[in-house]
């Protein structure tokens, strides 16, 4: 068998994750058709219709919500919707804070994640890249500006350096569209290493700067038990209200 570098295949931030896992090792990864890719796995609607149905029952049953909470890894204000709805919701994606609020009320905050990212986010490498491994997903939610920083941009210490010309003219584009239209898609971050890494949003982020947001929308993605609970302790009190799952 052939050997290949992995910085010729994969992109950096998915070499960056695996690298998490294993680093200076020969390993084997199998063919595509070994895994299952996102949808495959027969019918990821009836899915959560049939863990909402298992919720309402179990609280009629008696269970309380903390427990439910615990079991669904789902936050108050989900289970609370959930227990509730009078019927299913048909969702309908949009490039919108809105849209991502209604699939996280509904449990499916990854879903609308991955079609951003296959869409008006232009980074499906990121989805496949997310679905690798079970992740945390927290929000959306409103944090404070100060918290995240670019790694994109034209300065010499940004980790993804583009052109300024063209970087500011499309920042400048956005602040118009932000002063008039406060329903922009959330960011989306990593929290890693006790530090957030933002994914996707950087020009967005340039633009609240100028335009002086002290606080933003925003989705937070974790894979490591360890930095979810660390998150809970330094940062649960922006996720109140917030959607948290585990898929």
């Amino acid at each position: 068998m052939k050997y290949k570098n992995a910085k010729d295949i994969f992109p950096e931030n998915l070499l960056k994750q695996i690298q998490r896992y294993v680093s200076g090792e020969v390993i084997y990864i199998p063919a595509r058709n070994d895994r299952k890719s996102w949808g495959e796995t027969s019918g990821y609607h009836q899915f959560l219709s049939e863990r909402n149905r298992a919720i309402r029952a179990a609280y009629k049953n008696g269970t309380d919500v903390e427990s439910l909470m615990s079991k669904y890894h789902l936050s108050y204000e989900s289970i609370r919707k959930i227990l509730y709805h009078k019927e299913e919701k048909i969702l309908n994606y949009k490039t919108s804070l809105t849209s991502a609020l209604d699939y996280a009320a509904c449990g499916k905050i990854d879903e609308w994640i991955h079609m951003y990212l296959k869409s008006d986010g232009h980074n499906e490498a990121f989805s496949d890249g997310l679905k690798l491994f079970d992740r945390y997903y927290i929000g959306p939610m409103i944090m404070p500006t100060k918290l995240f920083k670019r790694c994109c941009g034209p300065e010499e210490n940004m980790t993804y350096r583009i052109d300024a010309e063209w970087f500011y003219a499309h920042v400048t584009d956005l602040k118009k569209v932000l002063e008039d239209n406060d329903d922009m898609p959330p960011l989306i971050a990593h929290y890693v290493e006790h530090d957030f890494e933002l994914n996707d949003g950087n020009h967005r982020l340039e633009a609240y700067n100028q335009l002086g947001c002290q606080e933003i929308p925003v989705i937070i993605w974790i894979t490591e038990e360890s930095e979810y609970q660390e998150f809970r302790v330094k940062y649960g009190k922006y996720t109140e209200n917030a959607s948290i799952i585990r898929r």
